[in-house]
């Protein structure tokens, strides 16, 4: 049993090891498989063999790959070697038969070389004397043929020269004649000669120069126009202002001699369009040139008196020419264009504004000078010729210069600050509009502008008199004005128009109720309406149209410039209280000086007064403004000194007993209201008693009782204070009782009646809430009060339940400062401070809850 056992053990490792060696086989094969494909990529492939390297190293078996490869290597070798053995012969035999072929080819062409050489030799005589033949033959031919032509074409070279020598004399009127004849009569006949297509060819040219040439002479005229437009506007000027009879004002260039007017001399006439010539005098023709680089003519000795209009100044004839020129070109289309480009382009520069145009007057009338210089040279352009220029340019080309101008004046004038200088532009500019009216344009934009500049005008004078005004508040002493003389009467009565015939008749010293500041500000506001009526002259308005300017303007002078000086006068903090009174009393005065404003306006303008129209001056309303504001202030002042001498009070409100008398400060305080009041009741013995000064007087004891009054109010309003000050934690009965003592000395100074007529018990009930809270504390009666809480006709009806509960918590506090107390009467006095605590708090929670 043993030995088969055996025998199949060692078929199995057999079986084993075979199966090992074809796996070993397979493996071997897949291997190489694998590297013949990784070499057919090296071979074929173009790219990166990034990726096939790195397929190479990442097995193990690159050592099997590089032998694959040297393998692969020694086939190729043997094959390039087995296919150069192949061809090898072949390739000597052909070099072999090149080299032969080279040597015959060297040996044909020396042959070649000696036969040329042979027959060059051969006919170089009878070449010779051929030539010499024809050239004989060719030049007796030209002589004759030249003889026959020369006659043909002499004519055309005679007229071609004379040609020449008009365009060098400038004479191209006659240059373009023969031309013509040039080209239809003369080089017909000479067609077939190659001069005369030559000069057909610059017939052109000819025409293309006689055009720039006139074009130069245009281009001059144009550029020296340009710079003498000012000496044209000027001229124009001058003459508008003459016949407006305005003054014209200074300038800077001085205008040419002016007489007596007895003829125009005229520009040269326009050329002859059927001869081309310019029919001129011979003094004038021996000037052309002349006249040409200068397009201003200077006059003879015979035209010395004679006076030379703008037009007159100019010499025309280059554009005449131009025009004609272009015109017989058949380029009338093109020189039109050209010129009034030319011209829009000379408009816009004309139109720009000399630098720091706003600084003088003198700037704005060289500007307008150039405008209407270069105006009047269009307005000529279109009365002397024929469709160069006409209207419907003319008012394109006027449309453009109104609206720059008026932007440029509107620009510039706004930097204006001077209205002096202003109101000289304004003249300049009326002067501008009157020249450009006599020549047809209309100017109406620039009288808009002008009432623009009228606002700007009136802004910049109230500026002026905002300074007028201070230096007058300055200067016044704010006192009534005394005269001695009837001379004084009559200087103060000749600036402020004051009527009173009891004050008139009445005897030497008198004295006005009002003070300096009255007829000052009077006559200043008359001064503002003639500067605003001085700037609206010659603007074409009617009369209502200036009396409503001159209203608008008085009223903004009246109610912002004249009302801010005054409400700053006024506001002033060293302004005592009789100067605010005095103050208070101008401005009724000012306030009845509107009426005489407004007849006074109406006057100068020669509007109707009564019109429905009419605006009405608006200073009355401001005047009494301003005479309420400063009552107030007068209140506020007072009010500001009793504060002041309140801020000395010092009370001691854990006073255990009063002091017996009052205050020192309220005593201080009483003397300080008296002697103010008493001013106020001594006023009227400063003014002579009329008939308005009573009236005054009436006023004035209607302030001084609102400002007893208003004090009154005041001081117990800051004795309430004193009393309700959350600083003050804790206040005796004594220092209740002090206090009372103090509102006892206030009630005895109302009673007093410190201004007459102030008995009526009005000023008592300043004091009543305070009176009504001091009686409850001191008379301790809780009682009444708890049982009338909230009716209507209760005892203490100015005493508020939360007031009441402040002081009393006061109170209370300062009772618990006492450490310990042995009377009984203390002791009950407190428990009945508690519980009417207590009940107030009650009360005054059940009644916010009934609210």
């Amino acid at each position: 049993m043993a030995e088969p056992v055996r025998k199949n053990s060692h078929d199995v490792w057999k079986k084993l090891a075979t199966a090992v060696k074809e796996s070993e086989f397979v493996q071997q094969e897949s291997i190489y498989a694998k590297h013949e494909l990784l070499v057919n990529e090296i071979e074929t492939t173009d790219v990166s063999l990034s990726t096939t390297l790195r397929a190479v190293y990442d097995g193990e078996e690159h050592k099997v790959f590089m032998e694959h490869l040297d393998a692969r290597l020694k086939h190729h070798d043997k094959e390039i070697e087995r296919m150069c053995n192949y061809h090898y012969q072949g390739f000597i035999d052909s070099i072999r038969e090149l080299l032969q072929v080279r040597n015959e080819a060297q040996n044909l062409k020396s042959e070649i070389e000696a036969t040329n050489e042979e027959l060059q030799k051969s006919s170089q005589i009878l070449m010779k004397k051929g030539s010499e033949l024809v050239t004989s033959r060719k030049i007796q031919r030209n002589i004759m043929a030249a003889v026959e032509h020369l006659e043909l074409c002499l004519p055309v070279l005679e007229k071609f020269g004379k040609l020449r020598e008009q365009m060098n004399d400038k004479r191209y009127y006659p240059a373009l004649k023969t031309l013509e004849q040039l080209e239809h009569v003369y080089l017909p006949r000479v067609s077939r000669y190659r001069f005369s297509q030559m000069m057909s060819e610059t017939i052109p040219k000819l025409r293309e120069e006689i055009k720039e040439a006139s074009m130069s002479d245009l281009k001059d005229f144009l550029e020296n126009i340009r710079k003498h437009s000012p000496k044209i506007g000027q001229v124009a000027m001058r003459h508008a202002a003459e016949l407006n009879n305005i003054d014209s004002g200074p300038s800077a260039q001085q205008p040419p001699k002016v007489i007596k007017k007895k003829k125009k001399r005229r520009a040269p006439k326009p050329p002859n369009p059927f001869t081309g010539e310019v029919e001129e005098e011979d003094a004038v023709e021996d000037n052309d040139e002349e006249d040409d680089a200068n397009p201003f003519l200077q006059p003879t000795e015979s035209e010395e008196g004679e006076e030379l209009s703008a037009q007159d100044l100019v010499d025309f004839s280059p554009v005449y020419r131009c025009f004609h020129i272009y015109t017989v070109l058949g380029a009338r289309e093109t020189f039109v264009d050209y010129y009034r480009r030319q011209r829009r382009k000379q408009a816009r520069l004309a139109l720009q504004p000399p630098t720091n145009m706003h600084a003088s007057v003198e700037h704005y009338r060289v500007y307008f000078q150039e405008v209407v210089g270069f105006l009047v040279v269009e307005d000529h352009i279109l009365n002397t010729t024929s469709g160069l220029v006409d209207r419907g340019y003319m008012d394109e080309l006027w449309d453009m210069c109104i609206s720059k101008i008026v932007a440029v004046l509107r620009t510039h004038t706004a930097y204006c600050t001077d209205a002096t200088l202003l109101l000289q532009i304004k003249n300049v500019i009326i002067l501008f509009s009157h020249t450009l009216k006599s020549y047809g344009f209309t100017a109406g934009k620039l009288y808009d502008l002008l009432v623009e500049v009228r606002d700007q005008y009136n802004e910049i004078i109230m500026q002026k008199w905002i300074q007028v005004f201070q230096e007058i508040f300055a200067q016044d002493n704010y006192t009534a004005i005394s005269v001695q003389t009837q001379e004084e009467y009559l200087d103060v009565t000749s600036k402020y128009p004051y009527k009173d015939e009891e004050f008139e008749k009445s005897p030497f010293p008198k004295t006005f109720p009002f003070s300096q500041f009255v007829p000052k500000i009077y006559i200043q506001v008359k001064e503002y309406i003639y500067a605003c009526l001085k700037f609206s002259e010659d603007l074409h308005l009617s009369h209502s149209e200036v009396n409503d300017m001159i209203r608008k303007s008085a009223n903004i002078l009246l109610t912002r410039t004249l009302g801010g000086c005054l409400s700053e006068l006024i506001r002033r903090p060293e302004l005592t209280l009789l100067q605010l009174i005095q103050i208070s009393i101008n401005m009724n005065y000012l306030e009845q000086s509107c009426e005489y404003l407004e007849q006074f306006i109406s006057n100068i303008t020669g509007a109707d007064r009564e019109s429905v129209h009419v605006t009405k001056l608006h200073g009355t309303a401001m005047f009494k403004d301003a005479r309420s504001e400063a009552e107030d202030q007068i209140y506020y002042k007072l009010n500001k000194k009793i504060d002041d001498i309140l801020e000395l009070a010092s009370y001691e409100w854990t006073l255990p007993e009063p002091k017996g008398h009052a205050s020192g400060y309220l005593v201080d305080l009483i003397a300080f209201l008296q002697s103010t009041f008493m001013s106020f009741t001594n006023l009227p013995d400063m003014v002579t008693k009329t008939k308005s000064t009573f009236i005054n007087v009436r006023h004035m004891d209607k302030v001084a009782r609102t400002a007893l009054m208003s004090a009154c109010k005041h001081l117990a309003q800051r004795m309430m204070d004193f009393l309700l000050d959350n600083e003050v934690k804790a206040i005796s009965l004594g220092a209740l009782h002090q206090l009372n003592l103090d509102l006892m000395q206030c009630e005895q100074f109302a009673n007093s009646e410190p201004v007459p007529g102030c008995n009526d018990g009005t000023l008592q009930l300043a004091f009543i809430d305070l009176r009504q809270l001091l009686d409850l504390f001191t008379t301790e009666d809780w009682s009444a009060y708890l049982a009338d809480f909230g009716k209507l006709d209760c005892k203490y009806l100015r005493v508020p339940g939360q007031r009441a509960i402040t002081l009393l918590e006061k109170v209370n506090t300062a009772d618990r400062k006492k450490i310990f107390t042995f009377k009984k009467n203390e002791r009950d006095k407190k428990k009945l401070i508690e519980t009417v605590l207590r009940q107030l708090r009650q009360l005054v929670n059940e009644s916010q809850h009934q609210n």
